[in-house]
């Protein structure tokens, strides 16, 4: 049997859910928010827990900008000085893309972001 990686939530991953929340009262859908929730707790984290890789490579796409390769260029030297293993990946669920770096055996959740929004806020990410 494969082992369970711990999976832990970062203050940006935190921040961003306030956000969301803050958005769906706004727009008299905070109903939605506690799917949301739901869906982490029971869909999202346990996926992860056993299957960490199982997320698409967010760093097998090209950067569209030069600001955004020099952030990723940042990014990537972050992660390598952690673990030159490690991997920064996303979990697409049917609402929200789920940024998350995988250490070892550990999954740190780092950004969670609507479809609609246009791109994760790297300057707000914790490792």
């Amino acid at each position: 049997m494969s082992r369970i990686a711990a999976v832990l939530v970062t203050r940006s991953f935190e921040f961003h859910l306030g956000a969301i929340e803050g958005f769906l009262d706004e727009t008299d859908a905070s109903g939605h928010f506690d799917t949301l929730l739901d869906t982490l707790h029971d869909v999202v984290i346990p996926n992860l827990e056993r299957h960490p890789g199982m997320g698409r490579d967010f760093l097998a796409r090209p950067a569209q900008s030069v600001e955004a390769a020099s952030q990723l260029e940042r990014l990537v030297s972050q992660l390598e000085k952690l673990d030159p293993a490690a991997s920064l990946r996303e979990y697409v669920t049917a609402q929200h893309l789920v940024l998350y770096a995988h250490i070892g055996d550990t999954v740190h959740l780092l950004a969670i972001r609507h479809h609609r929004q246009l791109s994760f806020d790297f300057e707000s990410l914790d490792m």
